[in-house]
């Protein structure tokens, strides 16, 4: 199991795009593929369900969503139980998200510091995504796992990069993205040394599953920018060019001499264009951009937008699996 979480906390970054027409990549090339919403507000669930498939999950009563899994935990009657995977293709899974995950937050506030004292219960809360992911990946005996979080630095975005063996970071070509990667790089490092220390405390006795707490971050996705003559329009410039030395000093704890530029950063992962004129219609369509269809209305100039989209993404897929170990062709 290869764990990915795609994180920044600045929001509207397209992350959740992100992750969504990746996961759909990584089926279409043939790897078994699990989404995991780790969002409280739920985006990524909703770009792979429609209005009535949600609405049936989230009231049905039964264990449908990520929450549900974790409610006995909540309510102290017990452990997690099986997550339902929703079948969105062949290849394809999806542990659908919930708004009412918030309420987990603090659960995870009271426990971390509990782990210290080596509490049984308390690394079972720490632990209850990592462990939900495992029962998920073994259900469907996926390869890689894709998970999408909020953007904030808080207890459930800690939880899940705890559960994460690699970190991707989406991001925009401005300030404020510039200034969410001075607070994510040393949150990380934190989060890492804490997880690490806490596992020392874990009794022999315990059997849990423990996660590694890597979080290694694999590089970054510029999202969004605006491109004319297949060049960045000089409006984002001013910030692109800072963003391989920010990425090193906040991310990676480094002090370089010289950088380069963002085409030739090794740590940039893309540069993904805005397909202004694709996403509405995939949206309608309830598919990706890059399968788009003349039935959905992608004709004419979307023609071609369509396939450069689908090697954008194809690409972008190379790269971040190569960083998991896995070959994507």
């Amino acid at each position: 199991m290869k764990t990915i979480a795609f994180f920044n906390n600045k929001g509207g970054v397209g992350k959740t795009s992100l992750v969504y027409h990746l996961a759909w990549m990584y089926a279409d090339r043939g790897i078994r593929t699990l989404a995991i919403d780790l969002d409280p507000q739920a985006n990524l669930s909703a770009m792979f369900l429609d209005e009535e498939r949600l609405a049936e999950l989230w009231e049905n009563g039964e264990p449908s969503t990520l929450y549900d899994s974790l409610l006995p935990l909540m309510n102290r009657t017990g452990d997690i139980v099986p997550p339902h995977v929703e079948k969105i293709e062949e290849k394809l899974g999806l542990v659908c998200g919930n708004l009412a995950l918030s309420r987990f937050e603090d659960l995870l506030s009271e426990n971390w510091p509990k782990c210290l004292d080596g509490q049984e219960a308390a690394f079972r809360v720490i632990t209850a995504f990592h462990r939900i992911i495992e029962l998920a990946t073994q259900n469907m005996q996926a390869e890689l796992v894709l998970i999408d979080v909020g953007p904030n630095l808080g207890a459930i975005n800690r939880s899940a990069l705890i559960a994460s063996e690699q970190v991707v970071l989406p991001l925009a070509p401005d300030l404020f993205s510039l200034q969410g990667l001075k607070n994510l790089g040393p949150t990380l490092r934190d989060w890492r040394k804490g997880w690490q220390k806490r596992l020392g405390e874990l009794p022999d006795t315990a059997g849990i599953s423990m996660p590694s707490g890597k979080m290694m971050p694999s590089g970054y996705v510029v999202m969004q920018h605006g491109i004319r003559d297949n060049r960045p329009v000089k409006a984002y410039m001013r910030w692109m060019d800072r963003i391989p030395s920010v990425y090193r000093e906040a991310v990676l704890n480094e002090q370089p001499t010289e950088t380069p530029s963002v085409a030739d950063d090794p740590f940039n992962l893309a540069q993904l264009k805005h397909y202004r004129s694709l996403m509405p219609l995939a949206m309608e369509a309830n598919k990706p951009m890059f399968f788009l269809k003349p039935a959905d209305g992608a004709i004419g100039a979307h023609v071609e937008a369509v396939r450069s989209c689908y090697q954008d993404f194809f690409k972008l897929a190379q790269q971040v699996a190569s960083h998991a170990g896995i070959q994507v062709s």
